[in-house]
Formats: C-alpha cells, sequence, structure tokens
C-alpha cells in the first residue's frame, strides 16, 4: 500500500469523503470533480486506488489539493477498500461516494444540514437518480423486503420529486453519510463480501443496534451503476448479490423470525430466477452462488453470535422496519416512513 500524500496535520475536517476506484477511469475524474463543485467545502477525499490497472485515481488526487490517495497492491474488494478510507479519515462525518456517482453542487451541504437538524439519527441516504435519465429513480434508500430480499427503494420508476424526509430501512453504500465514529464501531462494512450487499448488511447491524437511518431526498446523486463490475446483470454482481443476500439473512435476521423468513427468502428467488428470461439463463449461477454462502457459513455463524448478542432493537421493531408487502418488493416501491416526533420537552 502506498499514500502518495502525507497526512495533513491541521484541523480535521468536518467531512471525510470516501471514493473507491478500480477501473473506474471512464468516470472516476467526473466525479471527484463534482466533488470539487461542492457548496459545502470542509471536506477531505480519501481516495483508494484498489489496484486499477491503469492507476487512473494517481492524476485525478494529484489534480485535486483536497485529495489523498491510497493505492492498494491487490484489489481489496470494495467493503474492505471503504474501511481503510474510514480509518485514514480525519472527519466526524463519513460520506461513501462510487466512483460513478455524480452528486450535485449542494449533494454534501443538504446531507450535512440533515445531520445538523436531525441530532439522534447517525446515518443518511440520498436520492439517488439514473445518469443517462434523471427523471427516473435509482433509488430512495435501500428497502428490506419480508422473505430478506433487500432493493433499492422506487429503483427504475419515476422519480416523484416531492418526497419527504423519512426512514428508510438502509442507505445504499453509493451514495450516504454516516458518523465516521459509528461506522468503525461497528466494524464497518463486512469484508468477507467483498462487494454488493455489505451496505445492506451494515444498514441490518445498525437497526439492530437502534440506529436509524433517514432519507434525505434534497441531497441528490446521479448514478451510473455497476460501472466497475460490468453492470448489474453481469455474472460478477449476479453471484456476489445472491450469495451474499443469504449471508445477510443468516448473519442479521433475529432468531424469532429466521425460520419465517429462511423459507420465504429461498421462495422469493425462486420466483425471481424463473419469471424473468434474463434471469433463467442465470440459474446455473445462482446455484453456484447459494453453493458459495453454504461453504463460508461457519464464519458468518460465528459473527451471527456476536451481531445477535449486541442486538439492542426488538424483533417487532426490526419487523416493522422491513415491508412484508409482496407488492412492494414486485414493484421496487420506495418504503419510506415517518419521522418519529421527539418527546416534549420539559417545561
Amino acid at each position: 500500500m502506498n499514500e502518495a500524500k502525507a497526512e495533513d496535520k491541521t484541523a480535521a475536517p468536518a467531512v471525510t469523503v470516501a471514493v473507491v476506484a478500480y477501473r473506474s477511469g471512464a468516470t472516476l475524474a467526473a466525479c471527484v470533480e463534482r466533488l470539487a463543485q461542492q457548496s459545502f467545502s470542509d471536506f477531505e477525499l480519501v481516495l483508494v486506488d484498489n489496484a486499477s490497472p491503469e492507476h487512473e485515481a494517481q492524476p485525478v488526487a494529484a489534480a485535486w489539493p483536497f485529495a489523498r490517495l491510497i493505492e492498494n497492491a491487490d484489489n481489496l474488494g470494495f467493503a474492505a477498500a471503504m474501511n481503510q478510507a474510514a480509518r485514514a479519515g480525519r472527519g466526524r462525518w463519513l460520506a461513501l461516494l462510487n466512483p460513478d456517482a455524480f452528486p450535485q453542487a449542494d449533494w454534501l451541504e443538504r446531507l450535512v444540514d440533515a445531520a445538523e437538524r436531525h441530532t439522534t439519527i447517525k446515518a443518511f441516504a440520498s436520492r439517488q437518480l439514473m445518469d443517462e435519465d434523471p427523471t427516473i429513480l435509482d433509488g430512495l434508500g435501500d428497502v428490506m423486503g419480508g422473505p430478506c430480499i433487500p432493493y433499492r427503494g422506487g429503483y427504475r420508476r419515476r422519480d416523484p420529486g416531492d418526497t419527504p424526509e423519512g426512514l428508510v430501512f438502509s442507505a445504499c453504500g453509493g451514495a450516504m453519510l454516516i458518523d465516521r465514529a459509528l461506522f468503525l464501531s461497528q466494524g464497518g462494512f463486512d469484508e468477507r463480501f467483498f462487494c454488493y450487499c455489505e451496505d445492506v448488511d451494515l444498514g441490518y447491524r445498525l437497526q439492530l443496534a437502534g440506529e436509524p437511518t433517514l432519507l434525505v431526498p434534497a441531497a441528490v446523486v446521479r448514478h451510473v451503476g455497476s460501472a466497475s463490475s460490468g453492470g448489474p446483470r453481469s455474472d460478477f454482481a449476479v453471484f456476489h448479490g445472491v450469495r451474499n443476500r443469504f449471508w445477510v439473512l443468516v448473519k442479521d435476521t433475529p432468531w424469532p423470525l429466521l425460520p419465517l423468513v429462511l423459507p420465504l427468502h429461498v421462495l422469493a428467488q425462486t420466483v425471481i430466477s424463473i419469471i424473468q428470461p434474463e434471469n433463467r439463463r442465470q440459474i446455473g449461477l445462482t446455484l453456484k452462488a447459494y453453493g458459495a454462502a453454504l461453504k463460508g457459513l461457519g464464519p458468518i455463524l460465528k459473527s451471527r453470535r456476536q451481531v445477535q448478542a449486541d442486538r439492542k432493537a426488538s424483533t417487532w421493531r426490526i419487523a416493522r422496519a422491513m415491508t412484508w408487502n409482496p407488492l412492494d418488493l414486485a414493484g421496487r416501491r420506495a418504503v419510506i416512513r415517518p419521522i418519529a416526533p421527539s418527546p416534549p420537552t420539559a417545561p
């Protein structure tokens, strides 16, 4: 690992923005240029290059004084590289941004403003729009379906535009803000996931810890999506998505829900694999992913014991944070719950 720039010993910034690059040459420069245009300027950028053959992060980091570059000798995966960035950062807040996500000029300002207004909330999700058509949603926070099938709320649906702030199950790791100390205290992302669903796993663990996630619809990014992994239907994306969803189910689902959710998960995944022609062509890959999930189940079960021992939220609270309406999952509908009013202060 090579740190291209020495750490600045001046006052710590309010926000550490973390970007992980791997074969991201087509989008990385544009992503960082959007960061340079932010109306909120009290931030640093920790840019991690995960052994990209073209070393495209070097000229990008050199071009901007707010950037620090970490170069890995091997591709450690998105999860491990983000953990590196979080440890190297100095900000109170950690903003995670994909290299193919392009934030509007007030993105950070809107997220920090929400954090200042909602002082009991420490994790925040963005409104994500499709880069090729910003009238179409890429996601309004992550939704957890009852069968433990997570999805981005409103994915590929028309952007309603007037969405109020509200609570979501978890934030998409491609454009989120979280208290950096909280992120680190939770162990960051599970590095065994490599990439895909590591953000859902973190969000589930936050739910178990009693830490809510707030959607900030005014914080907007345009997102290409899976630009470094061949697209959302690539073999790489499907394999890791299927395997990691099962690991989230086993690791995070509280015991009273687990015997209910497990058969629902298998049924839902079977339907998903059969109902669409493009999914039917990848049934063999789906089975391979489940085989890998079962092969790696031992360490996941060990983590489950610790996660459940640390749980603070009731099973009922976790169940209420999920959606049990099959039409939500089928239609990828956003599920945003109102913020509970603060208790009145004593006179």
